[in-house]
């Protein structure tokens, strides 16, 4: 297998672990017993712990950064704090898992407060979202929407599609952000189905 291939069974394995014994309770070891491969074959692509966790979470890092960017160019607080629960939650349903250890795991946002600009964009897409109400209000709010869609895309109860998890994610993050759905053009429903 070529050292790309490598790096994402690595990743994977790592996401895997993470989640049924912590960050913190995973070691290098652990993750080469897992896949069949050496310590020296981990370190040749992580120096350490820290390292693969950074590459474990960079994929969400940049997609979080981009739904960030596109809720700050937004005009209006509510249409900001949609774009930007809409674009988590669809981030958490896309990488479920790997959200479902970020969020559930205190060793794991430990460790990412240590990472360069995870804070500051942690705290753009908060302020994002609390925005919607001055005051402590608005900020418990915003915990509230990331923390339980965190919470609800992990457990394996919850056994609805992709899809319909969405939906409801973002319509229970509405009604706790007291935002209402954006309303559909004329033109968008009549060309409903439409080629």
């Amino acid at each position: 297998m070529d050292a790309a291939g490598t790096r994402a069974r690595l990743i994977d394995a790592a996401i895997k672990l993470f989640g049924q014994h912590s960050f913190a309770g995973t070691s290098l070891q652990m993750i080469a017993d897992e896949l069949g491969l050496t310590k020296a074959a981990i370190y040749y692509h992580f120096r350490s712990r820290e390292q693969l966790l950074t590459g474990v979470v960079e994929p969400i890092f940049r997609h979080l950064g981009t739904v960030v960017e596109a809720a700050e160019g937004l005009r209006g607080v509510p249409a900001r704090a949609d774009a930007m629960l809409c674009g988590y939650a669809e981030m958490a349903v896309r990488h479920r898992a790997l959200v479902s250890v970020l969020g559930g795991d205190p060793s794991v946002i430990r460790q990412l407060r240590t990472q360069p600009g995870w804070a500051e964009l942690i705290e753009r897409q908060m302020r994002l979202l609390a925005d919607v109400e001055p005051g402590p209000g608005g900020l418990v709010k915003a915990a509230v929407v990331v923390g339980g869609i965190a919470g609800a895309v992990g457990p394996a109860w919850i056994t609805i599609d992709d899809q319909d998890l969405l939906g409801h994610l973002v319509e229970t993050g509405r009604r706790t952000l007291g935002l209402r759905a954006p309303r559909r053009s004329p033109t968008t429903d009549s060309t409903k189905g439409t080629r």
